[in-house]
């Protein structure tokens, strides 16, 4: 008999699918008890997402992926399983294909979000980990498929949108060379320069004060900045700063390195080997247009931003 309420949730992201398992507490307000939070780079977005659809090997290892979660929850007894997928399934033509798959053989339910809810998610996944304020912050969540941006303190989201220009679409738009030349780098920051006029004009606006980025490249970014100072990558915090030298001193390098270099860079996930690159000329452009001279990364967002917004019911 299963005495308490167990909950798992599943982020199927465009490079990364998640996996977060707790146990809710009998005592009223009490934080959950976490079981499981692992997460499997299953690159759903490669060899496909610039033409709309899954490929076939991505559409395997996410099946195979979605069984092994379900493995998961059924020894740890969950009692509530919700799983939400963005951009690469969200556009792919065949991603209603994927989700009746997953269905069928695991029976785990996924549901297709939009970048407005996922932002949403995102937003609130993050204010879990970083004590936003009064101020506005521009928050910034760098997927495969999309890229969310949103202004926000901790009361109030002030604008949000999301953009289908993540990392993995960078990738295969203007990683022509490795090392990247500065040729790749204008003609992605010229593409970023139309492709955002939307954020650009809110940040005008609303002028927030720090860039907040969640999980992904921010938590590479990170375990950059920790292994030089020789800490424990297995004990980083939910947030933490990242200052803009350590960024400029990681993105410098990375710029100037080839995918084996990369690879052997201390605190380097191995599958954000190339896509750190992109991503690193966003978040540059980012910082530059925007005029930011604060970082901070946040290892919350969507998932625990779904279960704070199931903790609130």
């Amino acid at each position: 008999m299963i005495r308490h309420q167990r909950l798992a949730l599943i982020d199927m992201g465009t490079n990364t699918f998640h996996l977060l398992i707790v146990e809710l507490s009998e005592r009223r307000g009490e934080a959950p008890r976490v079981l499981l939070r692992t997460k499997v780079g299953v690159k759903l977005g490669e060899g496909g997402i610039s033409n709309g659809e899954i490929a076939p090997a991505a559409f395997d290892r996410a099946l195979h992926t979605l069984q092994a979660f379900q493995e998961e929850i059924e020894l740890h007894q969950v009692t509530d399983v919700r799983a939400t997928a963005t951009s690469a399934v969200r556009v792919a033509r065949n991603g209603a294909e994927l989700v009746k798959a997953i269905f069928e053989q695991t029976g785990i339910r996924v549901e297709v979000i939009a970048g407005a809810r996922e932002a949403e998610l995102i937003c609130k996944g993050i204010r879990q980990a970083v004590p936003l304020g009064d101020e506005p912050h521009l928050l910034m969540d760098i997927g495969g498929g999309s890229v969310e941006f949103i202004i926000a303190n901790d009361q109030q989201i002030f604008w949000k949108q999301s953009f289908e220009i993540g990392a993995q679409r960078l990738l295969d738009q203007f990683f022509r060379h490795d090392p990247l030349t500065q040729d790749d780098v204008r003609a992605e920051q010229e593409f970023l320069r139309h492709a955002l006029v939307p954020m650009l004009s809110a940040v005008e606006h609303f002028r927030p004060s720090t860039l907040v980025g969640a999980s992904g490249s921010f938590d590479t970014l990170g375990d950059l900045e920790a292994a030089r100072q020789g800490q424990d990558l297995a004990q980083q915090p939910a947030a933490r700063d990242v200052s803009l030298d350590s960024f400029y001193r990681s993105y410098d390098e990375l710029l100037s390195t080839t995918h084996e270099q990369r690879l052997a860079l201390p605190g380097m996930t191995p599958m954000r080997a190339d896509m750190i690159v992109v991503a690193c000329v966003l978040i540059d452009f980012v910082l530059n247009a925007c005029r930011l001279t604060r970082i901070k990364a946040s290892a919350y967002a969507l998932k625990e931003g779904l279960l704070a917004e199931m903790l609130e019911r």
